[in-house]
């Protein structure tokens, strides 16, 4: 038998949300509860006929569409395959055995699985109320830590710290540790945080900051992501990033998707409102719930059993939520927001497990 590589074999596979059967509804995933922009569908559809060609491996029409809207240099954005690529790539460049990668308690996971590829060590910094905790991070930083993963807003938590704060962050690390900022839900608190605060910190040579189209933008099936890189760091992230790694339809897509921020802050306005109507419904059955800056909610039940009970009740009304006692919170269900006649199917079994 051929053998895979000590390190690869014992790795656990990264754990993907359980989606039930054709019959369920998937509230697991994190998907956009409405449909992409008609100009970006139009767009795709467009070019339908260039599937023979290999797509441009600079996505030079993209990464213009994404330096409009956000005032970047285009020569400091890279895509990738979703930003998991992005994240995977950056620890492959920068991280080798013996190095650690410092996270927080309830970072995204994807990176702990990224880690262990190269055969390093993924620690994890306290978090405080649900919420990433500045002072935590800098006092779990060691002689060996390379890189620091930031997720803000939270997943799952949904929580989210001031950018001073992200900026306290990089003043206090060391020159040669490179912060790393996950903003895949950021477009949900673009209006409450300046994103040119954040991005600017690209500038400085140790800083990255990472999108994604999958969200917001509605496009979690195009495997869209992006990034600001310092110059220097993008030209080594490149030499690991796949060269034809997203698709031509993926970049037509996602650029049209870019330039139509009307749809995009639609799809945000009308997701926080469900949101926040669903959050507060679930606070009246006596249920915590943090508050999200993001397209889904934490649900805190009064312990494991109840949590499950809740799970159980919702899968047999043909409804699935994600459980997350692979982030230590087996308390807690995280529920992605959907049209509202399918959240408020969800809440009426909460009601009835509730009572």
């Amino acid at each position: 038998m051929i053998k895979p590589v000590d390190h690869i074999h014992a790795m656990a596979p990264y754990a993907l949300a359980d989606l039930g059967d054709a019959d369920t509804v998937s509230l697991a995933q994190n998907e956009s509860a409405f449909p992409p922009s008609p100009m970006a569908v139009a767009a795709g559809q467009a070019v339908l006929d260039q599937m023979p060609l290999y797509p441009d491996p600079d996505w030079s029409d993209l990464r213009a569409a994404i330096a409009e809207v956000h005032n970047l240099d285009p020569e400091m954005v890279l895509c990738g395959a979703g930003s998991m690529e992005l994240i995977s790539c950056l620890i492959s460049a920068y991280v080798g055995s013996g190095d650690q990668v410092l996270g927080t308690d309830y970072g995204y996971a994807y990176v702990a699985s990224a880690t262990a590829q190269v055969q390093a060590d993924y620690v994890q910094a306290r978090e405080v109320d649900l919420t990433v905790s500045v002072d935590d991070i800098l006092a779990a930083v060691t002689p060996q830590t390379r890189i620091v993963f930031v997720c803000n807003p939270g997943n799952p938590t949904g929580t989210l710290i001031p950018n001073a704060e992200i900026i306290r962050l990089r003043d206090a690390l060391r020159n040669d540790v490179l912060l790393v900022i996950d903003q895949a839900y950021a477009e949900f608190s673009d209006t409450d945080q300046n994103p040119a605060e954040i991005f600017a910190l690209a500038k400085r040579g140790d800083t990255v900051v990472l999108r994604t189209f999958s969200k917001a933008y509605g496009l979690a099936g195009a495997r869209a992501g992006w990034g600001v890189f310092p110059p220097e760091i993008a030209s080594e992230v490149r030499k690991v990033l796949n060269p034809n790694n997203v698709s031509i339809p993926s970049q037509i897509m996602a650029a049209a998707a870019m330039r139509d921020q009307a749809h995009m802050q639609e799809t945000v306005n009308r997701t926080a409102a469900i949101r926040d109507r669903f959050a507060n419904e679930c606070r009246a059955l006596g249920l915590t719930v943090p508050n999200s800056h993001t397209n889904f909610v934490l649900i805190r039940f009064a312990d494991v059993e109840t949590a499950q009970k809740a799970d159980h009740a919702l899968r047999a009304e043909g409804l699935l939520m994600r459980g997350m006692g692979g982030y230590g919170l087996g308390d807690c269900l995280r529920a992605t927001i959907c049209p509202q006649e399918i959240i408020d199917r969800g809440l009426a079994v909460l009601r009835k497990v509730m009572s």
